[in-house]
This record gives structure tokens, C-alpha cells and sequence, in this order.
């Protein structure tokens, strides 16, 4: 009889630590793998407006029926905002997606060591510590995180833009949540800190503006020579390779500067956006060669090989 009492002791003594620990370990480990994957779908449909995996199962159905669309539909303005769309909802969805995860495996791993009995306030008061150290130790890298999380929901700039941040002006790469990369005219790369990025200015939204600013002699007329530059600006903008950039008309704005040896006319037009420079660039060829044409003088016109002669020579 006391052998019985025993092995029942027993089992009502230990039963907590070979039934009900596991078992409680188990409904966390699958609460937390669930919910992960529920907040994930949850997240992936927040930022892309569909699900992945529907989508590609149900793709190859479609694709006969919206090829046709997709084609008419597929232009470079309209490749070019869907990419940086995409781009944004991926590095968006990613922190999300990672948040979600560190938290259910922090919950998880606090709730085990609950459950074998551990007394996890010290875990969390040092765990606070701990945390207040990193802070101080990685404010520069927090600082680039949270800014460039804030780039990326303001859509301040995409990849393909032409951009001035200031210490680097090019061609925006990659942009990620720490790093954005711009590559310049000389070709170099430069990888710029969100962080340290205290203005933007973007060349690349809506539109631009093509200025194109000539300088005449003082000896010329410049009502001349403001009709020629404009009259040859206009006829610049029928050929079709430029009308496919501009937006507008050429508007003569008149004198911009003057000097003690040249004055300075002003002309823009409205262009696409990153058009404006190789607009300019034919503007001003082509309103050097009108000035040829009629005579109007350029400030030190015997340093100036003329137009015809360039032309021909090319």
C-alpha cells in the first residue's frame, strides 16, 4: 500500500513538468507561428493590395486575357511608378514583416521561461537597460532607420529620380531604410545616409523646367534678338524627338543680366521630368545658329568658331 501511495505521489508531483509544461510550451510555440503567419499575410496585403499567392496561382489563367492590356498599357512613365510603388510596399512590408516576428519571438521566449518558472521581471528590467544602452550607442543608425522609413511613406524620392541631396546630385540607384545610393554624372557611386540627408531636391516629379540663358553684346538689338531666339526655340520644338519632351510652349522671359560686356537673355519651356537638360542642350545649338545666321553679335564674337562650321566639321 505505501509503494501505491508513492507512485501516485509521484505522478501528481511531476505530472505538471511532463504534461502540462510541454503542452503549454507547444500552444505558445503554435500560437506564436500562427499569428506570425496571419499578420504576414495581413501585412503583404497592406502593402501590395493583393495576395502573392493567389496571384501566382492565378496568373497563368489570366495571362492570355490581359496580355493585350498589358501591352497597350506599358508605357516607360507608367513602368517606372509601378516599380518605385513596388519597391516602396517590399522595403515597407519587410520592416513590418520583421517587427511582427522579433515581437512574437520575444512574447514566446518570455512566456516559456514563465512557464518553467523563471522569474522574468529581472529579464525585462535588464532587458530595458539594455535596450536604453543601445539606443545611446546606435542613435546614428536609429536616426537613418527612422528617416528613411519617413523618405519612403512621403515618396520624397524613387529610384530612376535625379535628385540633389546636398553633398551628392545624380541618379537615385537603391533606397533602403538605412542607405540611399545616387550615382553621379562622372559616373561615381555615393552612398548617402538617410540620417545625414537634410534636404532633397527632386528633378524628377511632375515636370521640369528647361532654362536656357544666352548672352548677346551690348552692340545688338535686343528685341532681335529676342525674336530670333524664340522663333528658333519654337522651330526646335517641332522636330519630333524634342515634342515628345517638352510640355509647353518656349516663353522668352527678356534680359536677365547685364554686364559691363554682355547682356543675358532668358528663355524656358516646360519639359518632362530628367528632359530638360538634353532640351536645353538643342535649344542653345539651335538658337547659336540662328544668331549666326542673322548676325547677332555673341559678347567676343572672334573667339567663336561659327555654328556652320562646327556643323560641318562634325
Amino acid at each position: 500500500m505505501d509503494v501505491v501511495n508513492l507512485a501516485f505521489e509521484w505522478t501528481d508531483t511531476n505530472k505538471h513538468w511532463l504534461i502540462e509544461v510541454p503542452i503549454r510550451v507547444v500552444v505558445y510555440m503554435l500560437v506564436a507561428l500562427i499569428a506570425r503567419f496571419v499578420l504576414h499575410r495581413m501585412i503583404d496585403r497592406a502593402t501590395t493590395g493583393r495576395n502573392p499567392k493567389i496571384i501566382d496561382d492565378a496568373e497563368p489563367k489570366r495571362a492570355g486575357r490581359l496580355r493585350g492590356l498589358r501591352e497597350r498599357g506599358n508605357t516607360a512613365s507608367a513602368a517606372k511608378a509601378a516599380a518605385r510603388r513596388q519597391q516602396r510596399a517590399q522595403t515597407i512590408g519587410s520592416v513590418l514583416k520583421s517587427t511582427v516576428s522579433i515581437v512574437l519571438l520575444v512574447w514566446v521566449v518570455l512566456s516559456v521561461l514563465n512557464v518553467f518558472g523563471v522569474n522574468i521581471a529581472p529579464f525585462i528590467a535588464s532587458a530595458g537597460v539594455v535596450g536604453l544602452a543601445i539606443g545611446f550607442g546606435a542613435q546614428n543608425l536609429v536616426r537613418d532607420f527612422v528617416t528613411g522609413v519617413f523618405m519612403l511613406l512621403e515618396d520624397q524620392y524613387g529610384v530612376g529620380d535625379t535628385v540633389d541631396l546636398g553633398e551628392a546630385s545624380g541618379e537615385v540607384e537603391s533606397v533602403g531604410l538605412r542607405i540611399t545610393t545616387v550615382r553621379d554624372i562622372d559616373g561615381t557611386l555615393w552612398y548617402v545616409r538617410n540620417g545625414e540627408i537634410a534636404r532633397v531636391g527632386n528633378m524628377s516629379q511632375d515636370y521640369a523646367v528647361a532654362r536656357i540663358e544666352v548672352p548677346v553684346a551690348l552692340s545688338a538689338d535686343l528685341q532681335q534678338a529676342e525674336r530670333v531666339a524664340l522663333d528658333a526655340a519654337r522651330e526646335a520644338v517641332k522636330d519630333e524627338a524634342i515634342a515628345a519632351k517638352v510640355l509647353g510652349e518656349p516663353e522668352m522671359l527678356g534680359v536677365q543680366t547685364m554686364s559691363s560686356d554682355q547682356v543675358t537673355l532668358r528663355l524656358t519651356i516646360k519639359t518632362k521630368p530628367n528632359a530638360q537638360w538634353s532640351v536645353q542642350r538643342r535649344l542653345r545649338r539651335e538658337i547659336l545658329r540662328a544668331y549666326d545666321e542673322n548676325g547677332i553679335d555673341l559678347p567676343y564674337p572672334h573667339l567663336r568658331t561659327p555654328v556652320s562650321v562646327s556643323a560641318e566639321a562634325e
